[in-house]
């Protein structure tokens, strides 16, 4: 009798615990959600339409990373999003590249690091090659780039602003942040550090400097899906080392803790005082681009971009979810998508 008695007992309270548990949980999963991000967030959509962001300039268009190819994104939209990657050269001139070596993007190789910035001006280094690599080598024959048509492309195919002519006829010469930065004073621009380390460092204080000296950082977003350099954004941050407006995306592990929180209605715990998460639509077969993530992004004033969207039946599915930006190799295609909302 005492035994049936003690567990019985033992099953109220354990019963009551769990009621508990979930009164708390309920509590904190209506619970009003802080702004991660303090001011307005300039990488939120304005009206219905997420921001156009061109993926490398739009870089099935034009070769990646080039002058050119963020020219020929501004001539489909003026309000264009620039995303962009950055390494660093030996002689401390961040440019803009996919890869941290030049084998694949161009008609010589080795890494970015061990190349001046000055060299590859002088030696009129061109950018506009899809080469084959392994681990980054060159491995096979070179191959010019051909846009969507199949036809090679040149400087000179771009529809260029009035009053810019192109760089070089037939070269895609090399591109600094610097010359992105003052080329569109206006456009918001993401920024990948692709170096890691203490060279991925090196590459942040440089951009951290350009920030400063052109007044961007209400524009320009970093990202890296390097931790090292995501700690070194949030020690900027809180150390009071980059004005208010600082932007910044999270790499891997911020993304997946936001991500699993939100599922469990845990996300007021999410505390890091970034700007914009930048997602595929999917990754390892879990499905991320769902109208519930967005909504909840949006709770704590952050912005959602998803990456990197080609098919137009994707397009419009992230315009009907409320997606902030939607970043793309083919700008037009983009632009012909949204144009059918603007009717």
């Amino acid at each position: 009798m005492r035994e049936k008695k003690s567990t019985k007992k033992g099953l109220k309270i354990t019963a009551l615990v769990l009621a508990c548990i979930i009164v708390v949980w309920g509590v904190i999963a209506v619970w009003p959600r802080g702004d991660n991000f303090k001011l307005d967030n300039p990488m939120q959509k304005e009206g219905e339409l997420p921001i156009l962001i061109a993926h490398g300039g739009g870089n099935k268009e034009f070769p990646d990373n080039t002058l050119e190819a963020f020219y020929n994104a501004y001539s489909v939209d003026a309000r264009v999003m620039m995303e962009t990657d950055v390494s660093i050269t030996k002689d401390g001139v961040v440019i803009l590249s996919h890869d941290t070596t030049l084998d694949r993007k161009t008609n010589v190789t080795g890494k970015i690091i061990d190349w001046n910035y000055s060299d590859l001006i002088a030696q009129e280094v061109d950018f506009g090659y899809t080469n084959p690599t392994s681990d980054g080598k060159l491995d096979g024959e070179r191959e010019h780039f051909k846009g969507p048509d199949g036809e090679e492309k040149y400087p000179t195919d771009v529809a260029y602003p009035e009053g810019v002519e192109p760089r070089h006829e037939t070269v895609f010469l090399a591109t600094t942040l610097e010359e992105l930065i003052v080329a569109f004073p206006n456009n918001r621009i993401n920024v990948e550090i692709k170096q890691s380390g203490e060279t991925g460092l090196r590459a942040l204080a440089e951009i951290i400097r350009l920030l400063d000296e052109y007044d961007a950082f209400d524009r320009v977003v970093v990202a890296s899906f390097h931790e090292e350099l995501y700690n070194e954004f949030q020690r900027l941050q809180k150390a009071g080392e980059v004005p208010a407006e600082f932007m910044y995306s999270p790499a891997y592990g911020a993304s997946i803790e936001f991500f699993v929180l939100q599922m469990l209605g845990l996300d007021v715990f999410f505390g890091d005082e970034m700007c914009v998460f930048q997602l595929p639509m999917e990754e390892y077969g879990i499905k991320l681009a769902t109208r519930g993530f967005v909504k909840a992004v949006h709770k704590h004033n952050l912005a959602v971009h998803f990456w990197t969207i080609n098919d137009k039946e994707d397009m419009r599915y992230l315009i009907d979810i409320d997606a902030d930006g939607i970043m793309t190799d083919y700008p037009h295609r983009l632009k012909e998508v949204y144009e059918e909302y603007n009717q």
